[in-house]
C-alpha cells in the first residue's frame, strides 16, 4: 500500500510472517486496537510432496483466507543460522560476505544483507531465503524483512537494561536452538545451534558456559520457544543448572489473549 494512501483506505492491519525450508508461522495484527487477533502455524511435513519450497507455499496460500486478505503492512522474518552479528565500528557494507565465511558455508550467487539494530551500535548480517521472498512478492507486492536473530536479541538486550549481572539465554525450536548471553544492554555471546537429542542440548548450553567462565550453580537460565516445564530439555537442563526457569513473558501476554505457552513459541514473531 502506498505510504500516501487516503485513510479510509487503510485496514488497520498487519500481517507478520516468520518463514522457513520445513514451513512458517503468521500472526495478525489488529492496529487500531493494538493486539494480536490471529496466529497460525503450517507445518509442510503434513503436505504432499511437492517439487519445490514455493510449491508447498502455494499449496498454503491457496485456502487460507487470512494470508489472502489486504494488510497496510506486510514483514517476513527470515528464521535460519545462517547469520552473525557486527559491531558497528567494524563494519563495511560492501563486505557483507566476508563476515559470514567463518561460520557458514557461503557460495558466489548468496544474496546478503543485514539489519541495523541502531540502539546497539551493531548489525546482523544474513543470508535471507530469496526462493521464499520472490514467491511472497507476487502475493503481497512489498513487504518489509527482517532475520528472527535481529528481534530476538534486541528484545533480550532491551531486558537486560540496568541489570549488571550476565543473563543466559535459550530459543528452541524443534531442530535449533540459540543461546544469547547478555550483560546490561551488551551482548556477550550469540550462536545457533543444531540438535537432535537432549544431550546434544545441554552439551552445548553447558561448553558455552564453561567458554564464558559461567558456573552453573550460580548463573540463571532462562528459556523460551518451544519449551514447557514438562518437557524433557527443560528437565534436563534442570539437572545440570541450578536456577533454571521459563522466560518470563507476562508483560507480552498482557498485550495479547494466548496462552503461556504460545506467548514463549511466538516470542519473535508476537514482536515484530
Amino acid at each position: 500500500m502506498s505510504i500516501n494512501a487516503n485513510i479510509t483506505e487503510k485496514k488497520y492491519k498487519k500481517l507478520a510472517l516468520q518463514v522457513t525450508l520445513n514451513g512458517f508461522s503468521y500472526c495478525v495484527f489488529d492496529t487500531l486496537h493494538h493486539k494480536i487477533t490471529t496466529v497460525k502455524t503450517v507445518d509442510f511435513s503434513t503436505f504432499a510432496k511437492t517439487n519445490s519450497v514455493e510449491d508447498y507455499y502455494a499449496k498454503a496460500f491457496l485456502d487460507d483466507q487470512e494470508l489472502n486478505a489486504i494488510y497496510d503492512d506486510v514483514v517476513i522474518i527470515h528464521d535460519n543460522n545462517l547469520n552473525t552479528f557486527v559491531p558497528k565500528a567494524l563494519f563495511d557494507q560492501d563486505y557483507l560476505g566476508s563476515y559470514l565465511q567463518y561460520n557458514t558455508k557461503v557460495f558466489e550467487t548468496d544474496f546478503f544483507t543485514h539489519d541495523a539494530l541502531l540502539n546497539y551500535e551493531m548489525n546482523n548480517v544474513y543470508i535471507p531465503y530469496i526462493n521464499i521472498n520472490n514467491y511472497l512478492i507476487d502475493q503481497f507486492g512489498h513487504f518489509d524483512y527482517r532475520h528472527t536473530a535481529s528481534i530476538l536479541v534486541e528484545k533480550l538486550l532491551d531486558l537486560s537494561k540496568n541489570k549488571d549481572e550476565k543473563k543466559v539465554f535459550v530459543h528452541l525450536n524443534t531442530t535449533k536452538f540459540e543461546i544469547i548471553v547478555v550483560q546490561n544492554q551488551q551482548l556477550l555471546f550469540f550462536n545457533s545451534f543444531e540438535y537432535q537429542t537432549k544431550e546434544d542440548f545441554i552439551y552445548y548450553i553447558l561448553f558455552t558456559a564453561e567458554q564464558l567462565n559461567l558456573n552453573p550453580e550460580n548463573f540463571h537460565l532462562q528459556l523460551m520457544g518451544e519449551i514447557s516445564e514438562d518437557s524433557a530439555l527443560y528437565e534436563m537442563a534442570f539437572q545440570y543448572v541450578r536456577n533454571v526457569s521459563l522466560l518470563d513473558i507476562s508483560n507480552l501476554q498482557n498485550q495479547n489473549s494466548f496462552s503461556t505457552v504460545q506467548n514463549l513459541k511466538h516470542f519473535i514473531l508476537f514482536q515484530s
